[in-house]
Parts: C-alpha cells; structure tokens; sequence
C-alpha cells in the first residue's frame, strides 16, 4: 500500500515546458460542487443537493519571492497555461521502501489580483497574484486523476465525464 509522504520539490511553467517561472509557491484550486435545496410533499423538510458535474468558481494562488519578471508576465491580462510539476514522495507500506510520484497540474488561468508584497529590512518578499482557473486537470504518474473544463462544459473524474449527457442532450 502506497502511503503519501510529502512534497520534494516542484517547478512552475507557462507554456508547457519553455518558460520556467522560477521560484514559487502554489495554492490550488478547490473544486466546489454547486449545490440547490429542494423541498416538497413527500419529503421531510429540504434537502440540500449538488448538481452533478457542475463546478462552482476555482481560483489559483501564486506566491512569488518577489515581483520578478515571472510574476510581473502573469499579471497580463489575458490567458496563461500553466503547468506545475511536482515529486512527491511515498511510502510503500508492503515492500517498506520510499519513492517517488511524478504530480503534474494543468492550469488555464487569468489574473484576477495582484499582490505586490510587503517591504521590510531583513525580511522575505511576499509578492502573489491570485488566478481564475478556467481549466484543472491532474495526473499521477501520468494517469488523469480529474480534468474540468467549465468553457467546454467537461467534468471528468477517475475517468468518468458527469458532464457527457448534459453536452449530449444539448446537442454539442
């Protein structure tokens, strides 16, 4: 049994693999499932229900060492592919051996706000912006662990698309 242990190191791209961002760290996205209260005879008060493959707003957050030239290129306004590789290391509980996953998260962003940071003697810059995520996808080792594309109307989870019936019916 496999056993996540911790994050050793990560790289942050736009564009695929050409332009490294350099030093940063990433917030990901939650993924909210919006949800409706439905009540009626028969029932027992409401219900709260989430609506399948719907997916409410997502946001990024990129934390900066400070306004570098990465940083300042994402504040255009305008769309970026990111891509953010990470190692992860596991604990393999049955071989009692350590290695490594390849994470990989796909991310098409615009920025929604900018955070220059604060200025002190002897302290850390602290520069960020803050995303809004059109695109998600996950893989481990290679294998998508969910994909959700809110302009495309795609909502894949484990391999299962909750959205393909609603793009169906509406005739896409």
């Amino acid at each position: 049994m496999e056993q996540p242990a911790g994050y050793l190191q990560i790289a942050l791209y736009e564009n695929g693999e050409d332009e490294d961002l350099g030093v940063a760290k990433v917030q990901l996205p939650d993924i909210n499932f919006p949800t409706v209260n439905v009540s009626g005879s028969g029932m027992m008060g409401s219900m709260e229900v989430p609506l399948i493959g719907m997916v409410d707003n997502m946001t990024t957050t990129i934390d900066f060492l400070s306004p570098t030239h990465s940083a300042v290129r994402l504040m255009s306004p305008k769309k970026h592919t990111l891509d953010l590789r990470v190692v992860e290391e596991y604990w393999d509980t049955v071989a009692a051996e350590e290695n490594t996953w390849a994470d990989k998260y796909s991310m098409l962003v615009r920025p929604k706000a900018i955070k220059g940071g604060t200025v002190a003697p002897m302290s850390n810059p602290d520069a960020s912006g803050e995303y809004v995520v059109y695109y998600y996808a996950a893989y481990r080792n290679g294998k998508q662990l969910w994909e959700i594309d809110k302009r495309n109307m795609k909502c894949v989870i484990d391999g299962v698309d909750y959205m393909e019936k609603v793009r169906k019916a509406l005739g896409k």
